[in-house]
């Protein structure tokens, strides 16, 4: 081999050895295991913190406590319980790994935290429908056209003013949140939905009704 093919050969190799150790390093990354610390750990707790698995200090530690929630969240949703949060675990939380997934994980976490607040103590298909409320607004041409624009909108959800939006989330409304963001709809496109016990509004009652769900009529 001359020397010109030699160094090609090397050069190739060398290339190869540098893509491996990328690769390597990225996937070690995108991996957290008991003995990892820093922000990411902490959104790992407080995560599984706000969905009812881990109740331990929200510290950026992955000790035995945040191994042991992983792995409990694991064999909720039928991951690996290997007690790592891997990127199938991250992605299942909703915990970014960039920032198209930075986006789509505020979203999750927002409509949850939103049909939480609204949709307590309401059936599963009820809290769905609810995700569902807000997703229909987004794609109304009559209402911001972002899940945060439609849910802060001024005067939008009681919940805002009451202080309910603050209070932790609820493991199911995280699923709901997942299946409406999924395209599931039980209110059939509705825009409004109201509880007819707690409320007079004229406006609101002559909205056209689709369907009653639990304590909620979704009127379009």
């Amino acid at each position: 081999m001359d020397r010109k093919k030699l160094c090609l050969v090397l050069a190739v190799i060398f290339a190869l050895n540098i893509a491996m150790i990328t690769l390597a390093e990225s996937a070690a990354a995108t991996s957290y295991k008991k003995g990892s610390t820093g922000g990411m750990v902490s959104k790992i707790q407080t995560t599984l913190k706000d969905q009812g698995f881990y109740f331990g200090d929200v510290d950026g530690v992955y000790g035995s406590a945040t191994e042991a929630a992983v792995i409990k969240y694991q064999k909720r949703y039928g991951l690996t319980p290997d007690g790592k949060a891997g990127p199938a675990t991250l992605d299942a939380l909703g915990i970014a790994q960039s920032s198209t997934e930075n986006a789509r994980s505020g979203d999750l976490n927002l409509l949850a935290r939103l049909i939480s607040a609204e949709a307590r103590g309401e059936s599963y298909r009820g809290q769905v429908a609810v995700g569902a409320v807000v997703l229909n607004r987004v794609d109304s041409p009559i209402f911001p056209n972002t899940i945060a624009g439609v849910i802060y909108q001024n005067g939008a959800f009681s919940c805002l003013a009451d202080g309910e939006f603050n209070k932790p989330v609820s493991e199911s409304a995280y699923r709901a949140a997942r299946d409406a963001l999924n395209g599931v709809d039980p209110c059939g496109g509705a825009l409004y939905y109201f509880n007819p016990a707690k409320t007079s509004n004229a406006w609101m009652w002559s909205r056209p009704l689709i369907v009653v769900i639990g304590n909620h009529r979704f009127c379009s």
